[in-house]
Order: C-alpha cells, then structure tokens, then sequence
C-alpha cells in the first residue's frame, strides 16, 4: 500500500485501512471496470445515457476502474464568486477551471452553465462536461434557501454536456417543487442521452439541534439518497456521514432499529456503507463531496474521505474548494492523491 495514503491517515490508518464493515460487500453491486455493462445496460436507460456514462467511466486517471473523480465548480453562485475564486482569482477565468479538470486526470468537470458554455467548442470533446442546471442563488436578501432552475436539459446537450446534474434540499418546505422539477428535467436528460446526477442535500433549521447537526447524520440523508434514487438518478452525491439517529433524536419520520444495530454503527465506513445500501446496494454509484478548503489540512481530509467512500463501497469524490483555491500545480496534484486511493489495489473494500 502506497506509504503517503498511510501518512495521510495517520493515527486513523489501521482503523480505516482494516475495518470489516457491518454489512457484507458480496451483498454490493461494486464499481469495476464493467460497470456499465453490468449494471446500467440492464436497465431502462437508452444507449445514448450508456454511451455517456461510460464516456465518464472512461476518462481520466481513473478510466476503466469504475470510479469517477469529478471536479464541481458552482460555488460562484452557491457561495458568491469573491467567497469563492478569492483565494486563487485566477478560476475568475472559466478556461482554468476545465484546464484543472484535465490537469488533474479528472473523469469530468461539473460547472455551470456560463462557465461550460463560455468555452464548449474547445473544451467539450477533451473531457466530459456535466452542467449543473439548477442553483441556490444567494444574493436575495434576506437570504433564501431554494434551488431554481438556471436553464434547460436542451441547453446542456447542445452545447456538449454528457450530464447533468442538480441540487434538491431535501426536508427543505421547497422540496415538493424541487422533486417534481429535477424528476422532470432527469427524463428529459434520458431522453436526450445523458446521465444524471442528483446533489442530495439536507435543508431544514430543524436537522440542527444543540447538541448534533443531523444534516449529516447516515440516516436521514440515506434517505435523500434513496429519494434520488427513485426519480432516476445515475450517480447521488451526498457529504460524508458524520453521526447517526437523526430520526430518533428529531422524533419525526419512520425508522427501525435494525438500521443501528444491524445495517450501522458509529464507525464513518459503516456510516457510508448504509449511504451506499440506499443507492439501490450501490447500483447507482454514490460519491461523496470533499468539502470546503481548510488550508493545510485539505490533502489529509481528502484521501481519509477517499478511503472512507472506496471502502464502503462508493464510486469516488467529487472535490472542488480544496482543489481550486490553490495555485493549479498543488490543485492537480490534490485531485491525483485523490484518485491513487482508489488506484490503489490494497485499499480493499471492507
């Protein structure tokens, strides 16, 4: 096993790289390099969403291992572009946020659709683009939290999208509005050949008590996994499980106790592991987010959040704050660590 994977892991390497999780992997439909064949040309999916998965599957460092490492840069809307391209003002220009995609041996770029569009006709046949089609604009004061639709399903395939990709804040009282858009435009994308990947965000000020923030609790977004699922999502991103029981501590909504005892534990590959079970048992492929920028921590999070996704059984990362707001060397060279995780033969699943 690479030497650097296990310094990065540091005091966490053993309990991350030789834990056995609860649930078994022989239960999994795990990545590999058939994945499309194995799993999505079985289904409803039209060959030209085959033709567009595999067209992710296979690029990039990772291509033909069946894990995606994916750059997302939409934080210019989400968080403001100052909050955003401040720290490395160059990504103010969209050209280097898909010469880092590239630089960086990623599978795909996801962007909006000024910044792939503003540079399609050069960019659009070297590496897949996926457009994310709907955003939290957050310049409205007093702030709101809502996802609206940016543009059309058309759009994106017209100018080179092999995706597309869109936000729903579960939980959130906008939530009915945003299932109902998403699903709409997700059958429009199949229809028009492209894959699909669903953000499945949590949104409600009462998912935050004073004692956890169950934003991230591995049952409630489990669930927002499963709802994205079910309105046909290829691949669901969703953050990285960081407790549990939020039905339980909140008191609302259905659970049983199995999910504690016999499908989790507190353990973060557990945690992941019930994320995936909600992924159909991994026939849609979950990657977790990398989270914002901290500094000198960023590389050390983002290979322990790596190892924690491949060995629950996940499909990759999709990392963009810690990759982006630093110079593009040191950039590139964060989303390759990334990617010698799950090229790395000894981090097994567990």
């Amino acid at each position: 096993m690479s030497k650097k994977i296990v310094e990065l892991l540091g005091k966490d390497a053993e309990n991350l790289l030789k834990y056995k999780a609860k649930v078994p992997a022989a239960n999994l439909h795990l990545p590999g390099p058939d994945f499309v064949d194995r799993v999505w040309a079985l289904s409803d999916r039209p060959a030209p969403v085959l033709r567009s998965l595999q067209a992710m599957f296979g690029t990039g460092r990772l291509a033909g291992t069946g894990y995606l490492s994916i750059l997302p840069v939409d934080q210019g809307i989400e968080h403001s572009a100052g909050a955003s391209f401040s720290p490395n003002p160059d990504y103010f220009d969209p050209e280097n946020i898909v010469k880092l995609a590239i630089e960086g041996g990623c599978n795909a770029v996801a962007s909006t659709f000024g910044v792939l569009g503003s540079v399609a006709r050069k960019y659009a046949h070297k590496i897949p683009f996926l457009a994310k089609i709907n955003h939290n604009e957050f310049i409205s004061y007093p702030n709101r939290y809502d996802q609206i639709m940016f543009g059309t399903v058309k759009e994106a395939r017209d100018m080179g999208c092999v995706a597309v990709g869109a936000t729903i804040y579960f939980g959130s009282p906008e939530s009915a509005r945003q299932i109902i858009e998403v699903s709409q435009a997700f059958q429009m994308a199949h229809e028009l050949g492209m894959a699909t990947v669903l953000w499945c965000y949590l949104r409600n000020p009462a998912f935050k008590t004073a004692e956890k923030d169950y934003h991230t609790s591995a049952d409630l977004s489990s669930q927002a996994n499963h709802l994205g699922v079910t309105i046909q999502a290829d691949i669901i991103k969703q953050k990285l499980p960081t407790n549990n029981g939020g039905y339980k501590a909140l008191k609302f909504g259905k659970t049983h106790d199995k999910v504690y005892s016999d499908l989790s534990s507190d353990h973060p590959i557990d945690l992941t592991r019930y994320q995936v079970l909600n992924c159909y048992m991994g026939r849609c492929g979950l990657i977790n987010s990398g989270g914002e920028s901290k500094g000198a921590s960023d590389l050390a999070e983002a290979v322990t959040t790596a190892v924690i996704n491949k060995r629950a059984g996940g499909t990759g990362l999709i990392s963009g704050r810690k990759a982006f707001q630093r110079p593009m060397k040191d950039g590139a060279a964060l989303l390759q660590s990334i990617q010698d995780v799950y090229l790395d033969k000894e981090v097994t699943i567990a």
